[in-house]
């Protein structure tokens, strides 16, 4: 999966504008999860989130001017990209949001760059391990025990599955991460790539909304719930998935990931304050050692800090 296209190993502040960004879109994608579930059931949910999704990123490039790829190749990676970045993540989150908050389910996503960190190191020539992240997976690891909890020693009911599911959606999340940098070696487009990845999702998951949802036989969705299918569509797809391959292409997948860190802070918000969820006190404990755990796998706090307290000793020597 090693690309080599070099990325910059600290972002630039135009890359962290972005990221912000994708933050917020993506933290909204949990709270229009919550309301769709409500009344669709899963696939029903996904397909109308990448089939809407790819349809307008197929207009929108083509009033671009530009054309997608043909080379087989080119497609076959773009089915492994829908595969694990869309279908298997997308299918896990919505299923355990049934059963679990949209901040809760954000924050299990907040691993993602733990993984992506591993996997990185064992896949990548440029995003290699250091002392530093390999701490970092430690307390990560640490922080994820402390949002399921003692749970995790009881029967083994829908609520502690449903947060198993979220923690393997940031596993895919974070292999689709590591795999995406090809398309920019391949000279493919941000635009394209994002239009390619959810076209093929859409492909591989169509037949299986069919069989298992049969959708025909479904009651006509209140209004928020079609708001909310076209807000995962438009916002949450069409837009972030823009954003997330043209920071892919230049900072990595290690610091694009480290955007789950900021998505629970939008996704809590939402479901808190319009969706009356309840929050644990250990989901938030839990949050503050993984954003610990990530402040040290990103290093640029510690980094800062270290050069303060150099030039403070420095100072005081003189």
């Amino acid at each position: 999966m090693s690309s080599h296209t070099q990325i910059n190993q600290t972002m630039t502040t135009m890359e962290w504008g972005l990221l912000i960004f994708l933050s917020v879109l993506w933290g909204g994608s949990f709270f229009f999860n919550g309301v769709a579930v409500k009344e669709l059931p899963t696939f029903t949910v996904v397909v109308c989130r990448v089939a809407f999704g790819a349809m307008i990123l197929y207009l929108i490039l083509r009033l671009m001017g530009q054309n997608m790829p043909t080379s087989p190749r080119v497609w076959g990676a773009f089915f492994v990209m829908g595969f694990m970045n869309n279908v298997v993540p997308f299918s896990l989150i919505v299923w355990g949001q049934l059963h679990i908050g949209s901040g809760v389910a954000s924050i299990l996503n907040a691993t993602t760059p733990v993984f992506a960190v591993i996997i990185a190191h064992w896949l990548t020539h440029d995003e290699k391990m250091t002392r530093g992240r390999l701490l970092g997976v430690i307390i990560g690891f640490i922080g994820v025990a402390v949002m399921i909890g003692d749970d995790i020693f009881q029967s083994l009911g829908n609520n502690v599955i449903a947060q198993f599911a979220c923690l393997g959606a940031g596993i895919a999340y974070a292999v689709a991460g590591v795999f995406g940098r090809r398309f920019s070696a391949m000279g493919i487009t941000p635009m394209a790539t994002a239009t390619g990845q959810v076209t093929a999702a859409s492909i591989l998951l169509v037949p299986v909304m069919l069989v298992v949802d049969m959708p025909w036989t479904l009651d006509v969705p209140s209004i928020p719930a079609i708001a909310s299918l076209l807000g995962l569509a438009v916002l949450s797809t069409a837009i972030a998935y823009t954003i997330y391959f043209r920071i892919l292409a230049t900072a990595g997948a290690t610091n694009l990931l480290l955007v789950t860190l900021l998505v629970p802070v939008s996704a809590i918000i939402l479901g808190v304050f319009i969706l009356d969820e309840v929050l644990l006190q250990k989901h938030l404990t839990g949050m503050l050692i993984i954003s610990f755990a990530l402040s040290i796998i990103d290093g640029r706090l510690w980094h800062y800090l270290a050069r303060r307290v150099g030039f403070v000793i420095k100072s005081a020597g003189k």
